[in-house]
């Protein structure tokens, strides 16, 4: 708004960060691998380690995928106190995770199999997958999504961002800087544009795409209004229709996209509101109700 007038930009081809919708990328390099037959939603990860995990806890693929490992939000051994607050993931790395596996590794009793989400879990599904293919995180995202897509500008790597940024806000308005993952990149490391996330969403409406098909697919219930299958959330709209959402949130972004696979409906959200503001609550909020409005025509 300028001067108390709304006006338009056309900023699709800008790049975001889009914080946790990446957790939905990396439940589909899962994908993939299940349905090529490299692997299986019950496999056990320790299997990809040269080391016992701690207590000897076993956990699978598909409890890192639909966060009913119970595992917690993030590992004991990253303490966002002193951190980097303006980069806080970018000095975690492999070492410090198998650390955390090795030593620090707790699921409480009666937590296993239950939904608690987890940014640990995921970044962990991420790395298990790097380990599993022998190519990094960046080389599976541009092989089987971006290339596959037609994704040209999605990157899990700020120096391989091609289209120019949106500035990130913090949460009292002014710019921040980019956030930097290493070892936990799956959990919410991914830059991309409105003009490439359309196009991943377009491809969730191909009936033909078996790998998209096996995310959607629920794998445990939250509750009565809610699902997860590999990554993706399905919730119960207002009007009673199961929409496909997942969100996210960094320092200096915010993002929501959700659809019907059914009517093929689908509304995503950019925006460099803080994944930290009080605000990014509106996000969702507004990806909701557009689609509501959408479908109730």
């Amino acid at each position: 708004m300028v001067n108390d007038s709304l006006f338009t930009v056309e900023n699709y081809q800008k790049t975001y960060e889009i914080g946790s919708i990446s957790k939905v990328f990396t439940a589909t390099l899962l994908a993939h691998q299940v349905y090529k037959g490299s692997a299986a939603l019950e496999d056990e990860i320790s299997s990809y380690f040269d080391f016992p995990f701690h207590q000897e806890t076993s956990l699978t693929l598909k409890m890192l995928a639909n966060h009913s490992s119970g595992l917690p939000r993030l590992p004991s051994n990253l303490d966002l106190t002193t951190v980097d607050p303006q980069n806080p993931y970018k000095a975690y790395d492999a070492k410090m995770l198998e650390d955390y596996l090795r030593k620090e590794l707790n699921v409480p009793s009666g937590a296993l199999g239950t939904y608690q989400y987890s940014n640990l879990g995921a970044g962990l599904l991420g790395q298990v997958l790097v380990k599993q293919a022998g190519e990094s995180y960046e080389t599976l995202l541009q092989t089987h999504i971006a290339q596959k897509y037609g994704m040209k500008n999605t990157t899990s790597l700020s120096e391989r961002v091609s289209s120019s940024w949106v500035k990130g806000l913090d949460a009292k308005g002014k710019e921040t800087s980019n956030w930097d993952f290493d070892v936990l990149v799956g959990a919410g490391g991914i830059r991309s544009t409105m003009e490439d996330m359309m196009q991943f969403t377009l491809a969730q409406f191909d009936t033909n795409d078996k790998v998209l098909g096996l995310t959607r697919k629920e794998t445990i219930r939250t509750n009565d209004k809610m699902g997860v299958g590999l990554g993706w959330h399905i919730r119960k709209s207002e009007s009673g229709r199961d929409w496909v959402w997942h969100n996210g949130g960094t320092g200096g972004y915010s993002s929501s996209l959700s659809f019907n696979p059914e009517t093929q409906n689908g509304i995503i959200v950019l925006s460099n509101v803080s994944g930290l503001s009080p605000k990014m609550g509106f996000i969702d909020k507004l990806c909701f109700q557009l689609l509501e409005s959408i479908e109730a025509k």
